[in-house]
C-alpha cells in the first residue's frame, strides 16, 4: 500500500494478557481511518504498536506494512529511523510529546534537524511556516516560549506541528481531543482533516467518542477487548450499525441528529451530532 499502513493479523501479549487479538485493517493514504472503543478495547495500544511504542515487554505477531517492509522485522535502530520522519504520533496531552523545560523552537528545529539533516536556520524558517499554517498566533513569537506558557488547544497545535515538522506519510493521532472544549476540539478536527486532504496523509484517529469520528473520519473500525467487531464507512456504521456493541456507543452519545450528506461527490457520508 503506496504511503500507507496494511495491519494483517495483529497481535499484542503482555505477560500472560493478550491486548491486541488477531486484528487485520488498512490506513489508505489520503484517508482518516477511526478506530473506536471504549477504555481497555485495545485501540490506543493498537495505534502504540504501529509506531513500535507498545510495552517493552510486549511481544507483537502478525505484521504491520509500510513501504514494502513490515514493521515488526525491524531494528530498534531502523524503526528510529521511521519513526517521528515518516511515522509520526500526537497524543491526548500534548505535554506527553513536548518537553516542558525547552522552548518550542528547539523541540521542533532539533527533530527536524535530526532526521533531515537541515542548518539551524532552515529549521527555523520552516518551524515558523508550519506554525503559521496551523494557526498558531505570532509563529516567531511562539519559538521562544515554554509549553506551560500556551492554552490547551494552541498546545496541542503545537504538538501537531512537532509531529508534521518532517512531513511524515503516517500520522497516528491518539485522543488528540478528549482533553479540549467543544469549541476548541472542532478547530483540532478541521484542522486534521485539511492536513489529510493537502497531503495526502495516512491518518489513524483514535477515540472512543464516534461523534467526534462522525466529523471527520471516512472509514471507521470498532474494537472491544482486543478484538475488530465492526468496520466499514462512517456512514454505514453510524446509521446501520450490525453489532450490539457499536449501537450501545452510538446510542451513549447526547444528542443524534438526522445524517446529513457531506459532499455528493464523497462516497461515503457522515452524521453530524449536536456537541452539548
Amino acid at each position: 500500500m503506496s504511503n500507507g499502513i496494511a495491519v494483517r493479523n495483529l497481535t499484542l501479549e503482555v505477560g500472560e494478557t493478550q491486548i491486541i487479538r488477531d486484528i487485520s485493517f488498512d490506513i489508505p493514504a489520503g484517508q482518516i481511518t477511526g478506530l473506536a472503543g471504549e477504555s481497555g478495547s485495545g485501540k490506543t495500544m493498537t495505534g502504540m504498536s504501529i509506531c513500535g511504542l507498545h510495552p517493552k515487554q510486549g511481544r507483537r505477531g502478525g505484521s504491520i506494512a509500510f513501504e514494502g517492509r513490515n514493521l515488526l522485522d525491524l531494528s530498534e535502530r531502523e524503526m528510529n529511523g521511521h519513526r517521528g520522519k515518516d511515522i509520526a504520533m500526537i497524543f491526548q496531552d500534548p505535554t506527553a510529546s513536548l518537553h516542558p523545560m525547552l522552548r518550542i523552537e528547539s523541540q521542533l528545529t532539533d527533530h527536524l534537524r535530526f532526521h533531515e539533516g537541515v542548518s539551524r536556520r532552515a529549521a527555523r524558517t520552516r518551524a515558523i511556516s508550519l506554525l503559521g499554517s496551523l494557526q498558531v498566533p505570532d509563529p516567531s513569537s511562539a519559538l521562544r516560549k515554554y509549553p506551560h506558557q500556551f492554552s490547551g488547544g494552541q498546545l496541542q497545535r503545537i504538538a501537531i506541528a512537532s509531529a508534521m515538522i518532517c512531513n511524515p506519510k503516517v500520522l497516528i493521532a491518539d485522543e488528540p481531543t478528549t482533553a479540549l472544549d467543544v469549541t476548541v476540539q472542532a478547530g483540532i478536527l478541521r484542522l486534521l482533516r485539511g492536513l489529510c486532504d493537502e497531503f495526502g496523509l495516512a491518518i489513524l484517529l483514535v477515540s472512543h467518542d464516534l461523534g467526534v469520528m462522525s466529523a471527520v473520519a471516512d472509514t471507521l473500525i470498532v474494537m472491544r477487548h482486543g478484538k475488530i467487531v465492526e468496520s466499514g464507512t462512517r456512514f454505514d456504521v453510524i446509521t446501520s450499525p450490525q453489532e450490539p456493541y457499536t449501537r450501545a456507543l452510538i446510542e451513549s452519545l447526547p444528542s443524534v441528529v438526522s445524517p446529513t450528506v457531506d459532499s455528493p461527490a464523497q462516497t461515503s457520508t457522515a452524521t453530524r451530532f449536536e456537541a452539548k
